[in-house]
């Protein structure tokens, strides 16, 4: 054992994995620079937090904390449920819909086995690939989006999963519901379609939001979603899939049996009923889009048009000179290079007023460099 590091022991796919990199927190940035004046608009979060009556049933719960959460997650599934009409037995509760991720990939997917995602797709699809020692396989993106002829020409016989995320993140990138649906019944039934929705909520095209419909003609579907973009429960951690019944089975027999806390449990559940706060969100979103494209166009800058709630700019310069400038004046943005858009930064929507904020400090950042 003398030359045995303990990186050596771990398994090959893991020993090479990169860990996902987070937004920068504001605590961290306070620490580094001194700053209390800080906006975060990095990390896609919701900028009104969680709603009254979210909050409202977690301080109903509290007295609880004491007792192991439902570990099958009874309320939350039949709310859901209730919502999308569909049967209990459908949905796996995840710790945020990173876990269905996850989980996806250690329930179907083997080291021999391959794993289809879009160039510029949401970092976690390569990770989760890499984790189980599988062989991940990037299609080169149109435009910024998928290319879903591109990704069906590369499915093989060791094909398992293909990986879509709609709207995209960190593009915004929006699929056509004719061109998904087309896409999910060309793949071998041997092929798992997942279909990434975490910002569903804020597309405002009426027509591109029922692939929920397509759960009854599709058994290899299945659709992730998030509470904690739109429904402001990023702390929490609550995601869910939506499948075919034995596919939620597979799932939940790798699922961990407290995955889900019970203020999460509970917060979400109160949070799918609550109308008047998705509306204020999704409201903002709207108009916090058109306040930063016309600064993007005021600045002579061009941008990736976006159906989430955020937006890619193009700096035409490095994106990473520009965040650490951004940084010193107390905006935190995202960094897109390991997305393979390293003159690009991802910008989430928040209120008008830090909207603003931003947009001053990038003209000022712009003008010297």
């Amino acid at each position: 054992m003398k030359n045995t590091t303990i990186y050596s022991l771990a398994v090959a796919g893991v020993q090479r994995l990169i860990p996902y990199k987070a937004g920068k927190p504001i605590e961290e940035l306070e620490r580094e620079l001194g700053l209390t004046q800080i906006i975060k608009l990095a990390s896609n979060e919701n900028p009104f937090g969680a709603g009254k009556k979210a909050l409202a049933a977690i301080q109903a719960a509290l007295p609880e904390l004491g007792l192991y959460p439902d570990g099958s997650g009874y309320h939350l599934k039949n709310a859901l449920a209730a919502k999308y009409g569909l049967d209990a037995e459908q949905i796996t509760l995840g710790n945020g819909s990173n876990e269905i991720l996850e989980l996806i990939a250690r329930a179907f997917v083997t080291p021999e086995l391959e794993v289809i995602f879009s160039q510029h797709a949401f970092a976690v699809y390569p990770i989760v690939t890499q984790a189980v020692g599988a062989t991940g396989v990037v299609v080169p993106a149109v435009n910024y989006g998928h290319d879903l002829d591109g990704m069906l020409n590369a499915v093989t016989a060791k094909t398992r999963v293909a990986f879509v995320a709609n709207p995209n993140n960190p593009t915004g990138t929006l699929l056509s519901q004719a061109s998904l649906e087309a896409f999910i019944g060309a793949l071998p039934e041997s092929v798992i379609c997942v279909l990434d929705e975490a910002y569903f909520e804020f597309v405002n095209c009426v027509e591109t939001v029922n692939s929920i419909d397509w759960l009854k003609k599709f058994p290899n579907l299945i659709i992730t979603r998030t509470f904690s973009k739109a429904y402001g429960l990023a702390g929490l951690r609550v995601g869910y899939g939506l499948s075919s019944p034995a596919c939620a089975d597979i799932l939940n027999r790798v699922r961990q049996p407290f995955n889900n806390n019970s203020l999460a449990l509970v917060a979400a559940t109160a949070a799918l009923n609550d109308a008047e706060h998705l509306r204020m969100t999704v409201d903002n979103n709207t108009q916090g889009m058109a306040q930063l494209t016309d600064g993007f166009k005021t600045l002579g800058l061009e941008w990736i048009p976006s159906a989430g709630n955020f937006v890619s700019v193009d700096l035409k310069q490095s994106g990473q000179t520009i965040y650490d400038a951004l940084l010193r004046k107390g905006v935190i943005v995202r960094p897109v290079g390991v997305y393979e858009m390293p003159n690009h930064l991802r910008i989430s929507i928040g209120t008008k007023a830090e909207n603003a904020v931003f947009l001053q400090a990038l003209a000022d950042v712009l003008k010297n460099v």
